[in-house]
């Protein structure tokens, strides 16, 4: 009997979300997706020290005060780290724009067109690359901009159905609804250890997303992320993609079992699903509608921001040391 990733495997694309280059070499999964938190744990770790010391010598040798040339430190950093992934996987690897730029469409943009540069110069084509932005107005913006220059991007911090809907509708490449941090609200608020997997409510909302974008024919990719739990990822298999940290993959590999498939085109179709069309308003409304969503994506570009600020303090001390 095959292990849960060898079953899973028949109907969705794994991706790995690590930073850990050693873990994506042993398990070889189809993309990977990376964060600054998992960026800055990587980056103290001996096996990488040539990552960041090409980095640091790139952010010297970018002139400027040394705030300028830690940021140049950073975006090549991701890079360095996203180019030795690519290594290893045969798709894609996300790469991050910085959370402070989530309500600024320029400067996201600006940011995306110089990490897609700094990839060029190693060689490697915008095709296998993600840039990944929350789900934003501004930054659904920047990415239905950056989709027409062949930049293609991951939207992710995403909790409401009208942050998909308006992703979809922006030609998007990829979107990353948050499964185990929908479930951590709902159990807070619902003063519960658990909630069972068939009211769960992260489940719930990929479900409903997938079989939205298949009724209409969107293109963009659905990529379920953010889990608690195996038995998400069962039930939700058939999606597009599902991003999987490694704890929850060796779980999986160590245990037997046949998944069937949640999720599929056909049923999607099967179903009767009222259209949405979102202008700004209409998605401020409705997402503020959603007290779930506007919490969580809140409090996630917080978080990103605060883990970005340790990596920007990090690169700083590595410039301002020279070592």
């Amino acid at each position: 009997m095959p292990n849960l990733v060898e079953s899973l495997l028949k109907y969705t694309t794994i991706v790995q979300d690590t930073g850990d280059i050693a873990a994506i070499a042993e398990f070889k999964p189809q993309d990977a997706t990376t964060n600054p938190s998992l960026i800055f744990k990587a980056a103290q770790m001996p096996a990488y020290e040539k990552h960041l010391e090409d980095a640091l010598e790139f952010g010297r040798q970018s002139g400027g005060s040394e705030v300028d040339q830690a940021a140049a430190f950073l975006d090549k950093l991701f890079v360095n780290f996203g180019v030795e992934i690519l290594q290893h996987v045969p798709g894609r690897v996300s790469t991050e724009v910085d959370a402070h730029l989530s309500f600024d469409t320029e400067a996201t943009i600006a940011k995306a067109r110089r990490l897609i540069g700094l990839y060029n110069d190693k060689s490697i084509g915008p095709e296998r690359v993600l840039i990944k932005m929350a789900s934003t107005w501004e930054g659904i913006r920047a990415a239905e901009q950056l989709e027409k220059e062949g930049i293609h991007c991951n939207l992710t911090l995403l909790f409401s159905f009208a942050q998909a809907v308006a992703c979809a509708e922006a030609g998007v490449t990829l979107i990353s609804p948050f499964v185990g941090r929908i479930y951590d609200w709902y159990k807070q608020d619902q003063g519960v250890d658990d909630i069972p997997i068939a009211e769960d409510p992260g489940v719930a909302s990929v479900n409903k997303i997938f079989n939205y974008f298949k009724h209409y024919d969107y293109p963009t990719q659905v990529m379920g992320a953010s889990f608690r739990k195996v038995d998400q990822i069962v039930h939700l298999a058939g999606c597009d993609l599902l991003t999987i940290s490694p704890s929850l993959l060796d779980e999986m590999q160590a245990t037997e079992g046949e998944i069937e498939p949640q999720l599929n085109v056909e049923d999607a179709k099967r179903q009767s699903i009222e259209r949405v069309s979102l202008d700004e308003k209409a998605f401020r409304w409705m997402h503020n509608e959603d007290a779930m969503a506007v919490e969580k994506l809140a409090e996630g570009i917080r978080k990103f921001a605060a883990d970005t600020v340790k990596l920007k303090k990090f690169a700083q001390q590595k410039v301002s040391q020279g070592v």
